[in-house]
């Protein structure tokens, strides 16, 4: 795709029956499967690891490797970006690693991983919000799912007013969901660098040391210690570099350049799925009413808005 090509990637995404590519197909898979795990990889890092201090030398390190395999396959011309893309990157990085990312990892630290990817399941009813505000009309079915998904929110919020989990957390998660609904839709809208993959690694760079920094600034290094940090801490650290960032985040950012939005956003209603269950069998979470129900609610709504903008479209 060159840099003058809008970025709609309609044209990418389809064949000339309008198909929706094996490519585009491939990439989902991953985000569905590899994403639903990551709220469960997540849990497991802050239980002995600094959340914003582990969040950004995870994007970091996978932005490093990404980097280098741009430049090994294509040349380090490849990486060359000008000065309006590595812009935009950067944009799209912060509102994405440190702004969607960053609030998860952090609202972890007291949120069940289930209860934090239903709420995060809420992204394609923001970016509903979005598209309107910006002069749009969505269908009035993509707006009654709208409605429909803030009041299985209210359901999903139930347990921090319960004092269940902490309030704080949960709000956290919201905030995230729409910090990341924001870099989506700017992703799709703002000029990025013609290899997706050089744009992905700029974005993971760029939100990896706005974690790093936040983490210092929020005294997360004082009386660090990695020697407390256990083993399965590590290794779920290590899981979230190579697949939820490098393999996951990275075949994301290819998906929002390559397919539709509305298409992409589908991943929104499998990821609580897998990491509904992934928390309840592993970590033993509970699975409570407002849960079950709440996210009932809130992946129903997405399920019509998203298949709503598909005909639409």
């Amino acid at each position: 795709m060159s840099t003058s090509t809008p970025v709609d990637g309609r044209a990418a995404a389809t064949t000339p029956q309008g198909r929706t590519t094996g490519a585009v197909w491939t990439a989902l898979a991953l985000v569905y499967v590899v994403w639903g795990s990551t709220y469960l990889g997540i849990r497991i890092v802050v239980e002995t690891m600094p959340p914003f201090l582990s969040a950004g030398a995870r994007f970091i390190t996978a932005g490093l490797m990404l980097a280098a395999i741009v430049a090994w396959r294509h040349g380090p011309a490849a990486l060359r970006a000008t000065r309006a893309q590595l812009g935009s990157a950067v944009l799209v990085g912060l509102l994405l690693v440190l702004g969607g990312n960053g609030l998860v990892v952090l609202a972890e630290t007291s949120v069940p991983s289930g209860l934090a990817a239903l709420l995060v399941a809420a992204v394609p009813m923001w970016v509903v919000v979005l598209r309107t505000a910006t002069g749009d009309r969505p269908p009035l079915r993509t707006l009654a799912g709208v409605l429909v998904g803030l009041a299985g929110l209210a359901v999903l919020t139930s347990p921090g007013l319960s004092g269940a989990v902490r309030l704080s957390g949960v709000l956290l998660v919201v905030a995230a969901s729409m910090l990341w609904s924001l870099g989506s839709f700017s992703a799709s809208k703002l000029p990025l660098p013609g290899n997706p993959f050089t744009g992905s690694a700029y974005q993971m760079l760029a939100g990896g040391i706005a974690g790093v920094v936040v983490g210092l600034l929020r005294g997360e290094h004082h009386g660090l210690d990695p020697s407390t940090f256990s083993t399965g801490s590590w290794l779920a650290l290590g899981y979230l570099v190579l697949f939820g960032s490098l393999v996951g985040f990275t075949a994301y950012v290819w998906l929002l350049q390559a397919a539709p939005l509305s298409l992409v956003a589908t991943y929104a209603y499998v990821n609580p799925v897998v990491a509904v269950a992934l928390g309840a069998l592993i970590l033993d979470e509970a699975l409570t009413w407002p849960i079950l129900l709440g996210g009932a609610i809130v992946v129903a709504a997405v399920v019509v808005i998203v298949s709503t903008e598909r005909r639409k479209r």
